[in-house]
Parts: C-alpha cells; sequence; structure tokens
C-alpha cells in the first residue's frame, strides 16, 4: 500500500458520524450526544477493514446504553420528590407534603438538576440540528424542556404555578424510551458486530517445520497456518494439505458443512471440521471476504431507500409543523385568557408529542437489520434500492453458464451395444482419457472414479487430430472419439443406439463413441450439467408469481433443452455478451420489472440495465461493481430469499410508517387542547409516555424481523 493510501485511510478514521444523525460529525470515536448511538466512521472502507474497530463500535454503544439507563434512574430518584411536591398530587389526593425550611425550593432545585443532567443530551442535539439546518426530534425535546424549566423558573419567583413535574417527568420518561429504543437499535447492528466476531484471536504458523502461536495481527499473506479440526479458519487462503468439511453457515446461510481438499479455497471466520488443514493465506485484513462483507453491509446501510428518503421528508415537515402548531397554540390559549402555565404545558405538549422520532427511526432500523439479516442468510446487499425493488420483479432473468448450470461437463447417459456393459464402455473410455486436461476427457475419468473402475493401462497412445484418440490396452486397439471418428473408420451405429444419439444431439449434448478393434461398444453423452438447485429455484419463484427466462450464447437446441428441463417460461438464444443487456430492454419494453441474474463479469452491461442485478457465485469477490445484490454462493434459490426478504422489510416498514404518522394524527390535537372542553387535557408527561411509547413500539416491531425466517 503506498503513502496515498495511508493517507485515505488515516484520513477517513478521523471522522465519525452517528448512524441516526449523520449531519453529526466527530473527529473521535464517541457517542452521538443527541441520541446516545455510538459514532460509526464516515469511511465504510475503514470500518469494514478492522474488525477490532467493530468491535470497539459495540462497546460504545453499550457503554451509551448504560449512560442512558444511568441519566433515566438518578432523574427518577429526583422526580419522585418534585411530583410529590406538585400541585397536581395535592388537589388530588387531598394530601398536603410536610413544610420544611426551603421546601418550597425544592422543585426548583431538582427539576434544575434533572433539566441540566438528564435533559442535556437533549439540550446538545436541539444545538447541533439547529445549527446543521436539519430540525428534528432534538429540537423539539429541547424547545418544550426548555420552555417548561424558564417558565418554571420565573414561575417559582413570580408566585405562579410551575411546571416543575411535567418537566421533570418529561426527562425522566424521554431517557427511559430512548434507552429502550437504543437496546432495540444496538440488538439490530449485533448481528453485524457478530461478523467481526467470527475471527479468531490467534492463528497457529508453521515456520521453518515449528508450529508457533501468534496474534492475527501478525498474519501475513502466503504464511502458512495449520488449522485444527474444530477451529476457526484465521484468514482467506488455499489448502496445501490436508481434507476437512468446513461449517460456512455464518457466510453463506448454508446450514451443511463442506467438503473441503487440496486446492479448495476457504474463508476466514469459518469452521473446520474433523481434519487438520494446512492452509496458504491470500487475504488479511481488509482484504478478506470477511471484510467484505462487512464492508458491504456498511455501504449499504448508508444508502436510502425511498421510503426512507419519503421518511426523512415527513419527519422534516412534521417538525416544522410541531414548531407552528406549538406557536399557535401557545398564542391560542393566551388570547384564550388561559394562564400562562396552562397555555406553556399545552406548548410542551404539542411539541413533544409531535417528535418525529418514530418516523425517523420507522424506516432506518428496519433497513439496518434487513441488510444484517441478508449478509447471514448469503447475499451482500450493496444498495437498498437493490432490495427494495426486488419484491417488484415480474421475470428473473438467468444466464445458462455458470447459473443455472455448473459451467462444466458431466455425464448425463452412457449406452452400451448388445454384446458389452456400460462399465466397459466407461472403463476403456476413462482409461485413455486419463492422460488428457480437455473437460470432456475430465469428465469422463471422474465418472469412472465414482464408479470405483480401474484403468486400464495404455500402449502407444495416440491423438487423431480433430477425431479423438487411440491406443492399444491388453493388445486391442481402443479409440474414443466424435460422430467424425466413426465416420472415418466407416463404422454405422447400431439401431439400438442411434434414436439414443439422434435425441442428444436434439438437445446440444456431445456424444462420444468408444470402439474396440473396430467394433463399437458403445457411446456416452454429456453435458453442461443442470443445478439440481435451479429446478427448485424456478418452482419457487412460480410460487411466488415471479416468471423466468433464460439468456446464452449456445444453440436453440441446447436453450431448449435446458429450458424444457427447468420449466423455464421463455429463452434466448445464441446471444452474444455485448447483445445481453439488449434482451434486458426488450424486456423492460414489454413493462416488465426484470432482474438479471449472471456472474458479474461478462454480464456486467445486462447487470447495470436491469432494474436488479444481481451477480452469482461472488466466491471471494466481493467487489462486482455492476450489480446491487451479490449471492456469495452459486445457489439460484437465494434469488427467491431476496425476492421474500425484500417483501417482508417492505410490509415491516409499511407498517411502522402508518403507526408513527398515524399516532401523530391522532395524539396532535390532544395535546394541542382541542377537547379541553370535554374536560380532555394531555399532560406534557403523558404526552411523552405516547411519544416514547410509539418509538419503542415501531423499534421492536423492526426487530421482530429478525426473528422472521426467509
Amino acid at each position: 500500500m503506498n503513502h496515498e493510501d495511508h493517507k485515505k485511510i488515516n484520513d477517513a478514521e478521523q471522522i465519525y458520524i452517528c448512524p441516526m444523525h449523520p449531519e453529526i460529525r466527530k473527529n473521535k470515536q464517541g457517542v452521538c450526544p443527541e441520541c446516545g448511538m455510538s459514532l460509526v466512521p464516515a469511511s465504510a472502507k475503514t470500518t469494514a477493514g478492522n474488525p477490532e474497530k467493530k468491535e470497539m463500535k459495540g462497546k460504545h454503544a453499550g457503554h451509551s446504553t448504560t449512560i442512558f439507563f444511568r441519566k433515566f434512574w438518578v432523574s427518577l430518584i429526583l422526580t419522585i420528590p418534585v411530583v410529590l411536591y406538585a400541585d397536581v398530587i395535592e388537589k388530588i389526593f387531598k394530601w398536603s407534603p410536610p413544610e420544611f425550611p426551603g421546601s418550597i425550593y425544592m422543585p426548583l432545585i431538582f427539576g434544575s438538576i434533572v433539566f441540566f443532567y438528564g435533559g442535556w443530551v437533549f439540550l446538545v442535539g436541539a444545538w447541533r440540528e439547529i445549527r446543521g439546518k436539519l430540525p428534528g426530534m432534538m429540537t423539539l425535546i429541547g424547545i418544550a424542556i426548555s420552555s417548561a424549566y424558564f417558565w418554571s423558573l420565573y414561575a417559582v419567583f413570580a408566585g405562579v404555578e410551575a411546571l416543575f413535574w411535567e418537566l421533570t417527568t418529561l426527562i425522566t420518561i424521554m431517557l427511559l424510551g430512548h434507552w429502550l429504543e437504543m437496546r432495540a437499535v444496538s440488538g439490530a447492528q449485533g448481528a453485524l458486530k457478530e461478523l467481526s466476531k467470527l475471527l479468531p484471536d490467534t492463528a497457529e504458523i508453521i515456520r521453518n517445520d515449528k508450529t508457533e502461536t501468534i496474534s492475527l495481527s501478525e498474519l501475513r499473506e502466503n504464511d502458512i497456518v495449520l488449522v485444527r479440526p474444530g477451529t476457526k479458519i484465521p484468514a482467506d487462503g488455499v489448502i496445501t494439505e490436508g481434507e476437512s468439511s468446513v461449517n460456512e453457515s455464518m457466510i453463506t446461510g448454508e446450514s451443511k458443512p463442506v467438503s473441503k481438499k487440496e486446492s479448495d479455497n476457504v474463508i476466514a471466520g469459518t469452521i473446520n471440521g474433523d481434519g487438520a488443514l494446512k492452509i496458504r493465506v491470500t487475504n488479511i485484513g481488509e482484504k478478506t471476504f470477511l471484510a467484505g462483507i462487512m464492508r458491504l453491509v456498511i455501504e449499504a446501510q448508508s444508502s436510502k431507500s425511498r421510503l426512507q428518503m419519503l421518511s426523512d421528508r415527513a419527519a422534516f415537515y412534521l417538525t416544522v409543523i410541531a414548531i407552528t402548531g406549538g406557536i399557535i397554540t401557545l398564542i391560542s390559549w393566551l388570547i384564550a385568557g388561559s394562564e400562562v402555565g396552562f397555555a406553556v404545558a399545552r406548548l410542551v405538549a404539542v411539541l413533544v408529542i409531535a417528535c418525529p422520532h418514530a418516523l425517523g427511526l420507522a424506516v432506518p432500523l428496519v433497513a439496518s437489520i434487513s441488510t444484517t439479516k441478508a449478509a447471514q442468510n448469503g447475499f451482500l446487499v450493496k444498495q437498498r434500492l437493490a432490495l427494495e425493488a426486488a419484491r417488484t420483479i415480474k421475470i428473473v432473468l438467468f444466464d445458462k453458464t455458470g447459473t443455472l448450470t455448473k459451467g462444466e461437463f458431466g455425464i448425463v447417459n452412457i449406452w452400451n451395444t448388445n454384446d458389452h456393459t456400460k462399465d466397459e464402455v466407461l472403463q476403456f473410455a476413462a482409461s485413455l482419457d486419463a492422460l488428457s486436461e480437455h473437460p470432456i476427457a475430465k469428465a469422463i475419468v471422474a465418472k469412472a472414479k465414482e464408479h470405483k473402475l480401474s484403468f486400464k493401462k495404455p500402449e502407444k497412445f495416440e491423438a487423431i487430430k480433430g477425431k479423438g484418440v487411440k491406443a492399444l490396452i491388453e493388445g486391442k486397439e481402443i479409440m474414443v472419439g466424435g460422430p467424425t471418428l466413426l465416420e472415418n473408420i466407416g463404422i454405422d451405429i447400431p439401431n439400438e443406439l442411434f434414436k439414443q444419439v439422434e435425441d442428444a444431439g436434439k438437445k446440444g449434448q456431445t456424444v462420444i463413441f468408444v470402439i474396440k478393434d473396430q467394433t463399437l461398444l458403445g457411446a456416452i453423452a454429456l453435458a453442461d450439467i443442470i443445478r439440481e438447485e435451479s429446478r427448485e429455484a424456478i418452482r419457487s419463484l412460480k410460487e411466488l408469481g415471479i416468471k423466468s427466462a433464460m439468456i446464452t450464447g449456445d444453440s436453440e437446441d441446447v436453450a431448449k433443452w435446458v429450458s424444457d428441463e427447468l420449466g423455464i417460461d421463455e429463452h434466448f438464444a445464441r446471444v452474444l455478451p455485448s447483445e445481453k443487456s439488449e434482451k434486458v430492454k426488450a424486456l423492460q419494453n414489454r413493462g416488465l420489472k426484470v432482474a438479471m441474474v449472471g456472474d458479474g463479469i461478462n454480464d456486467a452491461p445486462a447487470l447495470t440495465q436491469a432494474d436488479l442485478g444481481i451477480a452469482i457465485g461472488a466466491g471471494t469477490n466481493v467487489a462486482i461493481e455492476s450489480a446491487g445484490i451479490i449471492l456469495v454462493r452459486n445457489d439460484p434459490r437465494d434469488i427467491v430469499k431476496i425476492v421474500r426478504l425484500s417483501q417482508m422489510t417492505y410490509t415491516k416498514m409499511i407498517q411502522n410508517l402508518f403507526w408513527a404518522t398515524g399516532y401523530n394524527i391522532v395524539a396532535l390535537p390532544l395535546a394541542a387542547g382541542a377537547f379541553a372542553f370535554k374536560g380532555i387535557i394531555l399532560q406534557p408527561a403523558i404526552a411523552a409516555v405516547f411519544m416514547s411509547a410509539s418509538t419503542v413500539i415501531v423499534a421492536i416491531n423492526a426487530v421482530l424481523l429478525r426473528r422472521q425466517k426467509i
């Protein structure tokens, strides 16, 4: 890394913002003075690459939650005597509190402590919002408690009714509401924090044929680490020795352990099974797959969905309406001849009840949870707009090779003539192909190993250019090749094989013939292997009412065969990579919302053109720029998960917005005293209870998303 790169990272590390109040910026870590949430680095890249920093962030969040809880208890203890000495208690319970020298000033003293100690966080938050020209929740609370306090301060010396009990109960309840909300928010962030805990603290490294334990920070690329059974893999790498099964569920969402052998890639944070592994480290720190996941999650959390933009706008307008309404309420009651204390109490109630906290929290908290939930289920959301778009998708366009199919040859059929067996056909073919690196030859050899067939030793091996190969086995001439080989030596396909071979050709399958001493033993049909997961994915999409389409550069026969096998609604064959985006446009011109699923390389233009671009099989490359969502695994079933999570997320957002806005519509007239003529008066403390309750309900409703299964 060069000097400029270091400089950029260092600069990024100096700026921290609040997730809920991005206008708050500091050059060091700490807590938001408005809501008490821990400040996060403005540079997602820096944070994602440093798991330790994420852990520290979690500690700050817990610390700030403790501070709010402590402030609540101190304020509550001081509020009790203030309430006991309030006129309202005397009127309701006909009880007079004991008098003592200076008791008249006790509400003033305790109320002042609560105002400056408990309410300071709201006052500082209001100042920051006003300075940033973004008035919001803190502005309303700040004006409300300041109005109540300074009127009460005047009232004590003027000999009129003060509002100290309303002030202290209001601040106490607001602190409790914030504490409950922060617990919910920290729970939402917990999933992302857990990702940073996946890495072990140390690694066992092999140097000079000796093992030594070092801290993770000392690990370097190309180091060889020993991973014992049941331990966590410390870094991304390649297995150099050993076989085992690895639990990758925390990264991919796949509960079944994955078999790993020499030359296979492994991911940091995953758990080794029963076998010992030696791994060459390929990526450390910011380059690891885990860091990439965290980076993408943070980037997604910093982006906004359309609903969030709408709620942000609504929260701003609600703040303006609340301040305007509060002033009108105050003036109206004063003109009507009410006491100043009563009018100020109505002002405070309006400002408190209209706090857009629930509205401001309604969407961001759901979005935050859905983003981390996505990461836990094997797909990474780069843009929230992409996840939001998934619920509106009408057709999913799959790239065939590597997406619906494995992108490698596999044997789909073996045929034998009457005098020979299928195992004999496969054994002779594999014996010759064992010396070849051709994909077809590899598929034949793999199948023979699967059937546990022994390989015969070929002699005088010779490649027949453009036709196949031949060799002597046990003194017999064995030839393996395609249809041109048969034509070249003048052998006809027997009637019992002709129909099968013809059908295989129509399906675009490759047919290989095995000949022994000019006699046809049988034939082997090979094709690009269709993923079993693809069938389930297409079926599940149909259940959701979503159509499917396939795009491929292969022939019409191959495209039709794969399409028919999977039950795909339509397909496009012989499409060049440069033409894929045109096919996406064609579907869009029919009024369809299109999700394009590809490998993110030659599919980049089509992924960008689509309403939703999904890169499948990203492996350890999590920086595919053309896709809005990246799938960790080569599993098309995860497309269905995306749609379901999108639907669940949208439902939660609408529920929260409905509650947050509906509550304000009903509560504002009550707070202003519109029904005072019927004896219905909403005191500031009760308004605070309602406001806090709505916020907590919204937070709890959002957190319930974590428990829902996709």
